[in-house]
C-alpha cells in the first residue's frame, strides 16, 4: 500500500507541475497588480510617490502583453479611475492602503523580488507556487480521509485543481491562492487534532496575511469558546486572550496604513469607483447597500445551492456536534464575506470557505471507509 501511495504522490507532483506551467502560460496581468507592486515599492521609496507610480507601471508594461496592459491602465471612456491611477500620483497613492494592509502577502512578494524574479512575476509567482502547494495539501487531506483509496485521492485532487476558481486564482495578482494554502493547513490542523495554541498561531498568520479574514479567525475562536462554555460550563480565558490579540493586530494594521474603511471599500467597489478618494466623500445609504445586496444575491444562487447541498449531507451523515459546528462556521463565513463584499461574479472571494465545507462533507462520507474521528481542539 505504501508503494501505491508513493507512486500516487509522484504522479500528483507531475500533474501539479504540468497544471502550474499551464496556468503560468495563461497568467493575467490584471489591475490588482499595480496596487501590490506599488505597496512593495513604497517600502523601497517611501519619500518618492511619483517614482513609485512610474516604476510600478513601467515594470508591468515591459512584461505584460499589450492587451493586458491596455486593460490595466484603462483606455475606454468609462475607465476613468484606472486612467487616473496610472497617470495621477495622488490618485494612485490613495488607493494603496486597500492593498498595503495585506502585509504577509506583500512580504512574500518582496521576498520573491529580492530573490531575482521580475516585479510582475514576483506577484504572479506567489499565486502559481501557492497553487502547486495547495494541490499537495489537498492530496494530503484526501490521504487522511481515504487512507486506502489512493485512486480516489488522485482523481479528487486533480478534479479540485481543475475547478475554474482554482485555475483563476492561480493566474491572477491576488492573495486568494496564497491564503487558500493556510486555510487548507487549518483544515489539516482540525483533522490531526493540533493544539489550540498551534491553531492560534495559524489563525494569527492568516489574519496577518489578510486582515479581512479576521471575521473568520475571530468567529472560529468564538465558536470554540461557546462550545466549551455550554459543554463544560467553564470559561476558557486563553481563547479570550487569543481573540484580543488577533483583534488588536487587526486594528493596528488598519490604523498604521490609514485604511479608508469598509464603507469606502464598498462604495468604490459597487457604487462608484472614485478616481481620487480624498476629493469625493462617501455617501453610502442603507437603501443603496440593500440594492447592491439584492442584485448580487440573485447571481449567488449557484453558490447557495452548492453549500446547501454540502451542509445537508454533513448534517444527514454526522450527528457529531463538533463536525457540525465547524461546517456551519465555514458556511457562515461564506455569507459574512458576501454581505461585506458581495462580489458574486468572483468566486475567488468565497472559494477559500466553500472548499473546506466540501472537505467536511468528504470527511463525514469517509466514515464509511475508516474510523477517522475529528475531535474538538482543547
Amino acid at each position: 500500500m505504501k508503494v501505491k501511495w508513493r507512486m500516487s504522490f509522484l504522479f500528483i507532483i507531475a500533474v501539479l507541475a504540468f497544471l502550474t506551467y499551464w496556468n503560468y502560460n495563461n497568467r493575467v496581468y490584471d489591475w490588482d497588480m499595480p496596487g501590490y507592486l506599488g505597496s512593495v515599492y513604497t517600502w523601497e521609496f517611501p519619500d518618492s510617490p511619483d517614482k513609485v507610480r512610474e516604476i510600478t507601471y513601467s515594470t508591468i508594461k515591459e512584461e505584460a502583453p499589450s492587451d493586458h496592459y491596455t486593460d490595466l491602465i484603462g483606455t475606454k471612456p468609462w475607465d476613468i479611475p484606472r486612467q487616473y491611477f496610472a497617470q495621477n500620483t495622488q490618485s494612485f497613492t490613495e488607493q494603496l492602503p486597500y492593498f498595503q494592509i495585506k502585509i504577509g502577502y506583500i512580504l512574500v512578494i518582496a521576498l520573491f523580488f529580492k530573490l531575482g524574479l521580475t516585479p510582475p512575476m514576483s506577484v504572479l509567482g506567489v499565486s502559481l507556487i501557492s497553487y502547486f502547494f495547495s494541490g499537495l495539501l489537498i492530496f494530503y487531506i484526501l490521504k487522511i480521509l481515504f487512507p486506502e483509496k489512493y485512486g480516489l485521492a488522485v482523481l479528487l485532487t486533480i478534479a479540485s485543481m481543475l475547478l475554474p476558481p482554482m485555475t483563476y486564482m492561480a493566474r491572477v495578482s491576488t492573495p486568494d491562492m496564497f491564503i487558500f494554502q493556510f486555510i487548507l493547513i487549518f483544515v489539516i490542523g482540525l483533522l490531526k487534532n493540533w493544539s489550540k495554541w498551534t491553531i492560534f498561531l495559524l489563525l494569527l498568520g492568516i489574519t496577518f496575511i489578510r486582515p479581512d479574514y479576521a471575521t473568520f479567525t475571530l468567529s472560529y475562536l468564538g465558536a470554540v469558546f461557546l462550545l466549551n462554555y455550554f459543554n463544560e460550563k467553564t470559561i476558557d480565558f486563553s481563547l479570550v486572550i487569543q481573540g484580543v490579540v488577533i483583534l488588536l493586530m487587526y486594528i493596528f494594521i488598519m490604523k498604521f496604513y490609514h485604511y479608508p474603511g469598509w464603507t469606502d471599500l464598498f462604495y468604490d467597489s459597487f457604487i462608484d469607483r472614485r478616481p481620487i478618494i480624498s476629493t469625493q466623500p462617501v455617501n453610502l445609504t442603507l437603501y443603496a447597500y440593500l440594492q447592491v445586496i439584492y442584485i448580487k444575491i440573485i447571481y449567488f444562487k449557484k453558490v447557495t445551492l452548492s453549500v446547501a447541498i454540502m451542509i445537508t449531507v454533513i448534517f444527514w451523515k454526522s450527528k457529531d456536534v463538533w463536525v457540525r459546528l465547524i461546517s456551519v462556521l465555514f458556511l457562515v463565513n461564506v455569507y459574512i464575506k458576501f454581505f461585506f463584499f458581495p462580489q458574486s461574479a468572483a468566486l475567488r472571494f468565497f472559494f477559500p470557505f466553500i472548499f473546506p465545507l466540501f472537505i467536511m462533507m468528504l470527511y463525514v462520507l469517509s466514515q464509511k471507509y475508516n474510523n477517522l474521528k475529528l475531535t474538538k481542539i482543547t
